[in-house]
């Protein structure tokens, strides 16, 4: 199951340095995509504000 991020997320871009798939999208809040993701739970071990859960 792919990871989700949430409401929590400041953009701050360390999720996105640790995915080793490339899945997590800069915006306004990052954003995971579902069919690259490979449910590994780099993102959510390195996101400092807990945005980042299990989808």
């Amino acid at each position: 199951m792919a990871y989700v991020i949430n409401d929590n997320c400041v953009a701050c871009g360390t999720c996105q340095s640790v995915c080793p798939t490339g899945a997590i999208s800069e915006g306004d809040i990052y954003s995971i995509d579902p069919d690259v993701c490979i449910s590994c739970g780099s993102c959510a071990e390195a996101c400092p504000n807990e945005a980042i859960t299990e989808g």
